[in-house]
């Protein structure tokens, strides 16, 4: 086990490369955890998205992933900015404003485990940002680094909800942080707000009915009628379950690097102006950016269905 002043020697490294948080956790498998992840893939509400049902045993059991893993480190990386939305249609998720946080967040963890190599030779270290077959948010929650809102994702009291989650499998032994507990309490803010009532139940979120799932990772050419009557202008993504949360409040710390800051201070996107881009002109514009995962044919589909929304 590692001394408390080598545990904040690491914090301190990952402080280096703007994480606003760093929390243990030890290795255990994740048994209750893997149970509720297959029970809601059973009930369908993972959707079409079918590389969520695969590598089931990693999930549960990461010395899969990195043999020997002793402590999980999991880090926070806020991504939160002021700016608010120009226009209340064809909005765009505050995750992707900037850059693809998949160009950037990679590195500092490499850089992040390249140091902790030369200080722990013998150590071994690997990272993840939403790229593996990991459950980062129960992670999340066995470090100690937030609890799970009732619209499913992690809270954290001095962060809300607006940051990225990475994982780092380490054979050092580091004292684990304790658990907090669940301050959302009798708050239904983000069920009450979600317009298509995809929060089903407490933490439990149904894909075939989130915006989210429908604008980003759909292929379908049109959205059922319950979607596109209740999009409330969101053309890519959905923050309506984050911005009603009163822990997203104006105390939550804002992110000065640039990668996250609105590309071209565009936060919605003007429809008449994607619908004239060809497909290299769109490619060009929304390059390294979480924008150009539907392709513009399926921006252009998510267009049209607010358009169909607000008439």
């Amino acid at each position: 086990m590692i001394s408390q002043i080598e545990k904040e020697k690491i914090i301190e490294i990952c402080d280096k490369e703007n994480f606003s948080k760093v929390n243990f956790a030890k290795y255990e498998l994740l048994q209750f955890e893997i149970e509720n992840y297959k029970d809601w893939i059973s009930k369908g509400f993972s959707a079409d998205m079918e590389w969520m049902k695969n590598y089931l045993d990693k999930r549960l059991d990461v010395r899969l992933i990195q043999d020997n893993t002793k402590s999980i480190i999991v880090l926070a990386y806020n991504y939160n900015q002021t700016t608010l939305h120009e226009k209340d249609v064809n909005k765009i998720s505050r995750y992707a404003w900037g850059d693809d946080y998949h160009n950037y967040i990679p590195k500092k963890l490499k850089r992040i485990c390249s140091e902790l190599k030369i200080i722990y030779p013998k150590e071994e270290f690997k990272y993840y940002v939403d790229t593996g077959a990991i459950l980062e948010k129960q992670w999340g929650i066995k470090s100690g680094l937030g609890w799970q809102g009732k619209n499913s994702l992690l809270l954290n009291k001095k962060l809300g909800s607006y940051f990225f989650i990475s994982i780092i499998f380490s054979t050092l032994e580091i004292e684990k942080d304790e658990l907090v507990k669940d301050y959302c309490g009798k708050c239904t803010k983000c069920i009450d707000a979600c317009p298509t009532n995809a929060i089903i139940e407490d933490k439990i979120i149904d894909s075939t009915k989130c915006i989210s799932y429908w604008t980003i990772e759909s292929k379908a050419e049109n959205f059922p009628k319950e979607i596109s009557d209740n999009l409330e202008g969101w053309a890519f993504g959905c923050d309506i379950c984050q911005e009603v949360c009163p822990w997203n409040n104006h105390r939550v710390p804002v992110q000065i690097e640039d990668f996250v800051k609105p590309r071209f201070e565009e936060t919605v996107f003007e429809k008449e102006t994607i619908f004239n881009y060809s497909i290299d002109e769109f490619r060009e514009r929304y390059i390294k950016s979480p924008i150009k995962r539907p392709k513009i044919h399926g921006i252009k589909r998510n267009l049209l269905e607010v358009e169909k929304s607000t008439k």
